[in-house]
């Protein structure tokens, strides 16, 4: 039977699955962050073979693979990747793309919609029901982004230092900020941010702080406000220049910082795009995006609805017993 290979690729981690035609899993690994951006393209699928070691999987075995990366943003990108598979003998059906059509792919069934992602970075998809896509460079400040862990920490960061030296207003996150690092005042870590003592990539650990203290912060709660801006934002732009308002387009959230549903950012989100239009459809997913990359693959392979199903279902069970492995 054939075998179909999916993988989420993100700055942070992989996930890569493994699932025969008929949607058994065969196997789920994870392992450290493969984006082409932070990697480069051969030190990407460097990672990707490991992982594929780890599965117990020779890639000569795959029927389809789909290999949703983090940093795959333009057709050249695309096409360079593809071309680098083909030499170390992948295979032939092998699908080349950005982390959102995972994402996509894996909170909705309809085949089109908007996908929001926003973990150590966002980004967004919009595919219409006709095939038309729109999609985002995500280069950071440089193509007008802001959001995501980093993004989120570095302005707590800034406004602890202007509580300190009262440029700005008061805020907890002059205490909460510096306590997260086990340090007393901002200036020491801004310092130690300068100097190096505390890397900078870092920051993405403070956006579980800043939620706790937008809850009776005002400033802290500004800055979730500034985020849940953004993410609608991304979608807004999506929706209208695919021409899709009124048509009860699924909105799909994921990435770690939408999907740990903080109730003050995922509430503003569903409230400012229910103003821009009021049919949309707005979720957080709580499916992998490994799971749509994986039922690209199957898709590919034309596989049927119940195949499809039954891949579900397992990656439910599989999530399942890693919560209980964690929380045991």
């Amino acid at each position: 039977m054939r075998i179909a290979l999916g993988v989420d690729g993100g700055n942070s981690k992989t996930e890569l699955a493994l699932a025969r035609e008929d949607g058994v899993l065969l196997a789920h690994v994870r392992g450290p962050g493969s984006s082409p951006h932070r990697l480069g393209d051969e030190g990407c699928l460097d990672v990707l073979e490991r992982l594929l070691d780890d599965a117990g999987t020779d890639r000569s075995r795959i029927d389809a693979a789909a290999l949703m990366l983090a940093g795959v943003d333009t057709s050249a990108e695309e096409g360079r990747l593809r071309a680098l598979l083909v030499t170390r003998g992948w295979a032939a059906n092998a699908t080349v793309g950005n982390d959102t059509f995972a994402l996509l792919r894996a909170g909705t069934d309809l085949g089109w919609g908007i996908a929001v992602v926003c973990g150590a970075g966002m980004n967004c998809l919009g595919v219409a029901p006709d095939g038309r896509e729109v999609r985002f460079p995500a280069y950071g400040a440089v193509s007008g982004d802001w959001g995501g862990g980093a993004d989120l920490g570095l302005a707590a960061v800034t406004a602890a230092a202007r509580s300190e030296d009262r440029r700005g207003p008061k805020t907890a996150l002059e205490q909460k900020i510096p306590a997260a690092f086990g340090l007393g005042t901002p200036s020491e870590l801004a310092e130690a941010l300068h100097h190096g003592t505390i890397p900078t990539d870092r920051l993405g650990e403070l956006p579980p702080v800043v939620f706790a203290t937008a809850r009776d912060d005002a400033v802290a709660a500004a800055i979730v406000e500034r985020l849940a801006a953004e993410v609608v934002d991304l979608a807004r732009a999506t929706l209208e220049r695919l021409e899709l308002e009124g048509r009860g387009a699924d909105v799909v959230l994921g990435g770690g910082i939408l999907q740990a549903e903080d109730p003050l950012l995922i509430e503003s989100v569903t409230m400012r795009l229910s103003v821009v239009d009021p049919t949309l459809a707005v979720g957080v997913t709580t499916s992998p995006p490994v799971l749509g990359a994986t039922l690209l693959a199957l898709d590919d392979l034309g596989a049927d609805d119940a195949a499809k199903q039954r891949l579900r279902t397992a990656f439910d069970a599989d999530g399942e017993a890693i919560a209980e492995a964690a929380s045991g």
